[in-house]
């Protein structure tokens, strides 16, 4: 019998998770959200300083609030499909869709796009600039830690796969499992990158990642893993 899926992502994240898990074939799959995404208050810079923006949540356009509006006419670098569709809903145009991550979209950057204004979260990875591209940046968003529900501390008392979509969320589930006394062994962790894999620390039963930030890469990594018998 295959082991329950646990997704620990904010909403509404979480569940479009959830509905995309529960479209594969043989796969239990359980929503927890460990995260509540909450808006930061910030100020819009002059758009005029800047030739396009550099997204990496789509969580900057649902909790980007009014500082947005003065922005809407800059065209859009999302780091993959949810994020670029997010931008549409806000009014935004996307200049480009990527599929490897922010650092590998800098390489992508059109002539004409040279000055960014980078939207984030408090919690970011930090980037490496080609030498003719410079960037700002302003916080719109965190993601704030929610303590685990007895439901799932229960649920991780046996073995279990968990998702984890962000660094932040796996040094969360690491110390969670520190406060409730669960042992990391019978539980398997699927990571969006190896990046998120190494935040979650040692003593797992198992540590995989995908090579490309991608939710239907993670979920089906993480079917896998949930079929397969136990090392």
């Amino acid at each position: 019998m295959a082991v329950p899926l646990v997704i620990v992502r904010p909403e509404p994240g979480c569940s479009a998770s959830l509905s995309a898990a529960r479209a594969m074939p043989g796969v239990d799959v359980r929503g927890f959200p460990l995260f509540e995404a909450v808006a930061r208050s910030w100020e819009a810079p002059a758009p005029d300083r800047f030739d396009a923006l550099l997204a990496g949540s789509a969580m900057v356009f649902r909790h980007g609030g009014r500082g947005l509006r003065a922005l809407a006419g800059l065209p859009v670098y999302a780091v993959g499909e949810t994020t670029a569709a997010e931008a549409r809903a806000a009014g935004f145009t996307v200049a480009r869709t990527g599929a490897g991550g922010l650092q590998a979209m800098l390489d992508t950057i059109a002539p004409e796009h040279r000055r960014l204004l980078r939207l984030a979260g408090e919690e970011r990875i930090a980037l490496t600039l080609p030498e003719d591209v410079t960037m700002e940046e302003r916080l719109v968003y965190a993601s704030e830690p929610r303590a685990m529900s007895p439901e799932l501390a229960l649920l991780l008392r046996q073995p279990a796969i968990v998702a984890l979509h962000s660094a932040e969320a796996a040094r969360h589930l690491a110390a969670e499992c520190v406060r409730h006394g669960i042992r990391r062994a019978p539980l398997r962790l699927a990571a969006l990158s190896p990046r998120i894999a190494a935040a979650a620390g040692d003593g797992w039963g198992e540590v995989a990642s995908v090579p490309f930030p991608e939710d239907k890469a993670l979920l089906a990594l993480a079917r896998q893993m949930c079929q397969d018998p136990w090392p």
